[in-house]
């Protein structure tokens, strides 16, 4: 079930909502549409994996390897080639090992309750993320400035449309930030006081990657 559950996740349902948008009436530009749903696939598949084998290589690994098959999948339904491979290949890198580090935090603090606490994670933020996606303005920057989902957002589709923007380069900040905080937490468990330098990390990325946006 946990397995299924990550390749739900990270899989079908970023496809099969790739796939309904690309058939709507009025299709949005690619890079909005395979930003986002990129973004939530490499969370679902990076965060719960990790969490669920208790291993940050194996969410790393699992999320490249969906980043790559929505990627294909995107191009067969007619997503133009990339503008910039290197500047995607660098997003994708380090927003899956951001993802991975909180899946093998979970693994360590919550055992084998750990990936369920993932799923729910990516689930607010997924949520979220479609919903600023949907309808933009309809949330306040701020709240999407907190989310690593939105920075991986960001920072991929900085790579689909050109160069990377000064809020592109801040959201790679963000996430390679947060995923050196996270991992520390995870190497001092049981140890509390880590979190506290986890939290700030967060905080202090997130005023960066506001004020880049605002």
């Amino acid at each position: 079930m946990a397995w299924l559950t990550a390749a739900a996740a990270g899989i079908a349902a970023p496809a099969i909502a790739m796939l309904h948008l690309q058939n709507a009436p009025a299709p949005a530009p690619f890079a909005f549409i395979a930003g986002p749903l990129l973004a939530v696939g490499l969370m679902g598949a990076g965060m719960v994996s990790a969490a669920i084998a208790g291993r940050l290589w194996i969410g790393v690994a699992l999320a490249l390897l969906t980043a790559a098959g929505l990627i294909l999948f995107a191009s067969a339904l007619g997503m133009p080639p990339l503008e910039q491979p290197v500047a995607m290949g660098l997003a994708l890198i380090i927003a899956s090992t951001s993802f991975a580090a909180r899946g093998t935090l979970f693994a360590r603090s919550a055992a084998q309750k750990g990936w369920w606490i993932a799923v729910a994670v990516v689930a607010g933020e997924a949520a979220v993320v479609a919903t600023a996606a949907a309808m933009p303005g309809a949330l306040p920057g701020w709240l999407l400035a907190l989310l690593p989902a939105q920075w991986a957002n960001m920072a991929i589709r900085s790579a689909l449309i050109g160069p990377g923007t000064p809020a592109a380069i801040a959201a790679l900040l963000a996430l390679g930030g947060t995923a050196a905080a996270t991992l520390l937490v995870a190497r001092l468990w049981p140890k509390r006081w880590p979190y506290l330098i986890m939290f700030t990390t967060w905080l202090g990325f997130s005023a960066l990657v506001w004020h880049q946006v605002s």
